[in-house]
């Protein structure tokens, strides 16, 4: 009888341990807290926050709070228009804390002159035409926007691009592609997720990528230019535009070196 009351006692005692077990665990699944404006403490809604650890993505609500898949440590990256862009990392106290608030601060932007220089037109479409820059880069669009962008002065096949950069042991496409294979693995990751997708359509700075992708600013141009991406493209592009250049020019990489 008492050996009976023992072994009930234990199983009472592992299932109590078990449920605390899972519902700490289910707690660290996930953070949730509240974007402010440091300055006058309202909430921001519509920040962006990707978890760069785990390549997620969230939008604040309009009361200034999100909910994100994440683990300690991870790094957290707060974006928002007009305010500084910051990480941050991820504390247990962010699990046990709801009210957990985050504070971005205000940019202060200087505008220079802009001097314009119009063309002199003379009203005859013949002569005038002839002053006006021509661009002679053809047009590509990418799947799932409705713009198109250019790709260089030439119309080599997706092949060779890549095929006669490889083809040069010094070229950065090969050291780049080949010493970082996580963060380009990445990439499908960030096509993946609406949120990640949202903010990079409406970023022109690249810093989102950098963060993303664990590179500088010129070694974005560097793939670019040596897949025979247009000045022009890597200048005005939006970064959702960049990191599908950047994701089909690897992805041809990987197939070329597929066998090697």
């Amino acid at each position: 009888m008492k050996r009976s009351s023992k072994n009930s006692l234990r199983l009472i005692l592992t299932g109590i341990f078990l449920l605390f077990f899972t519902t700490i665990h289910a707690q660290k699944d996930e953070i949730t807290a509240t974007i402010i404006n440091a300055q006058t403490k309202t909430a921001l809604e519509s920040v962006h926050i990707i978890n760069l650890s785990q390549i997620k993505g969230a939008i604040t609500n309009n009361e200034g709070s999100f909910t994100i898949a994440a683990a300690a440590n991870d790094t957290l990256l707060l974006s928002y228009l007009g305010f500084k862009t910051i990480k941050i990392r991820v504390t247990n106290d962010m699990f046990t804390y709801k009210d957990t608030k985050i504070g971005l601060t205000e940019l202060a932007y200087a505008l220079e002159e802009v001097v314009l220089k119009p063309y002199q037109l003379t009203g005859y479409l013949e002569i005038d035409i002839k002053k006006l820059p021509v661009n002679t880069a053809f047009q590509y669009s990418i799947s799932g926007l409705n713009v198109s962008y250019e790709a260089g002065n030439k119309r080599p096949s997706s092949v060779s691009k890549v095929l006669g950069a490889i083809l040069n042991p010094a070229d950065l496409l090969r050291n780049l592609f080949g010493k970082k294979p996580t963060q380009m693995r990445k990439l499908r990751q960030m096509k993946d997720d609406d949120n990640i997708k949202d903010l990079l359509a409406s970023k022109f700075d690249r810093e989102t990528l950098i963060a993303l992708l664990q590179i500088e600013e010129v070694d974005i141009q560097d793939i670019l230019n040596n897949c025979n991406y247009s000045k022009s493209f890597i200048k005005t592009a939006n970064d959702l535009q960049i990191l599908d250049a950047i994701s089909g020019c690897y992805e041809e990489y990987k197939v070329l070196n597929r066998n090697k």
